[in-house]
């Protein structure tokens, strides 16, 4: 691969069966082009985490992938209420998931630090009102984890 491949997905909200389309996508692509084992794993997990949270926080949004040949980056956009506290909810545990969202297993506090712990580059853009937008950057060939 001498370029990049580019993909978009939509994120439907409050869809817990198609939440996953977007990193399963990702994940056969690379896999189709013969990306690092440890790398693809470790987008899938990344993406799929952030995936949960924008139907469970934000009612959907968008995924922008980027892969290159040493590494995927990843842009997940939403439209929702916004991280009130970015460093609370870093926090492993912390989570503001209601009750019924919970009872679906989902809303355990991991998906920020879980995020964190399986990209080699995170930043988080939020305002309250607004959205939330997150850089995530995984490297080929190399773990953080």
């Amino acid at each position: 691969m001498s370029s990049s491949i580019s993909l978009h997905f939509d994120v439907s909200g409050d869809d817990f069966t198609r939440a996953g389309e977007a990193s399963t996508q990702v994940k056969k692509t690379l896999k189709k082009i013969g990306y690092d084992s440890d790398a693809i794993r470790r987008v899938a997990i990344a993406m799929y985490e952030g995936e949960i949270n924008m139907v469970i926080h934000a009612g959907g949004g968008t995924a922008d992938v980027e892969i290159y040949p040493d590494r995927v980056d990843i842009v997940l956009t939403d439209e929702g209420p916004g991280i009130e506290d970015v460093e609370k909810a870093m926090t492993a545990g912390f989570s503001t998931a209601p009750d019924n969202v919970r009872s679906l297993g989902f809303g355990a506090g991991m998906g920020l630090p879980n995020i964190e712990k399986y990209t080699d580059s995170m930043r988080i853009e939020t305002e309250i009102g607004v959205g939330t937008k997150m850089f995530l950057s995984v490297n080929a060939g190399g773990s953080n984890s």
